[in-house]
């Protein structure tokens, strides 16, 4: 028991995250899991638990999903699954991480400056390429929801609805990626469903717990938490693409 109260903690604490802000769970979840268990076997991990688990977030904010953007997308997220299924093996540059990173950041950025304002809806057609970014970076990387963030943030004013959004947008990309790893065979190992099977419960509680603490959060705290994770997040990436 004592060896599983380490990943217990540490996938609560991804999941809260996610249920708080919407999207987090694995730039928390990877890093930290990764000094117990080799890192491949870890970002599987996350991807088969982030499907259930946003999807659950999205079940508790149901009314606040926009689906016309999850519909938008779609079409893209299946052609950059597609596109990272191809380029996987023949990609080994880390410079597309780093531009990837130090693009959320700014977003986040210009997000929390008090004078931020949006000027203007960017057009429904950059979804098409939008999304195919988002497809080929969640296959690619297992990190695309900053960049569904940084997405919504632009289409999205309330942030409640970008909130409950985003798990939904993951939660499609996610089981795009896993057909895709499923068809190249790296969902068989016993031992990757027997840690789902005793986390999966953890990230379900976690969800809930970061649900509960968010609506008793200021909208506008939210939305700095929310672009502060923003930040965190696009530095720990390009941090990550320079190691």
């Amino acid at each position: 028991m004592q060896e599983w109260l380490y990943p217990m903690g540490v996938v609560l604490l991804g999941y809260t995250v996610l249920g708080l802000t919407g999207f987090g769970s694995a730039l928390v979840i990877v890093p930290l899991l990764a000094w117990q268990w080799p890192l491949p076997e870890v970002v599987a991990l996350t991807l088969l638990m982030d499907v259930p688990a946003s999807a659950f977030h999205s079940g508790l904010n149901w009314r606040q999903v926009q689906w016309r953007e999850l519909r938008r997308l779609v079409p893209g997220l299946v052609v950059g699954t597609l596109l990272g299924l191809w380029l996987m093996p023949h990609l080994q540059a880390s410079w597309p991480l780093l531009l990837l990173g130090l693009y959320v950041a700014a977003v986040g950025v210009n997000a929390l400056r008090p004078a931020a304002q949006r000027t203007g809806l960017p057009a429904p057609l950059w979804a098409y390429p939008v999304g195919t970014a988002i497809g080929l970076v969640e296959m690619l990387f297992g990190t695309a929801g900053p960049l569904v963030v940084a997405w919504l943030s632009r289409r999205v004013a309330d942030v409640q609805q970008m909130r409950a959004s985003t798990p939904m947008i993951i939660t499609v990309a996610a089981s795009t990626v896993l057909a895709g790893m499923g068809w190249e065979g790296r969902l068989s190992s016993d031992l990757l469903w027997q840690r789902w099977l005793v986390l999966i419960g953890v990230a379900l509680t976690g969800v809930w717990l970061g649900h509960r603490v968010a609506h008793h959060v200021p909208v506008a705290r939210l939305r700095q938490i929310i672009c502060a994770l923003l930040v965190v997040s696009g530095l720990m990436l390009a941090l990550r693409a320079l190691r």
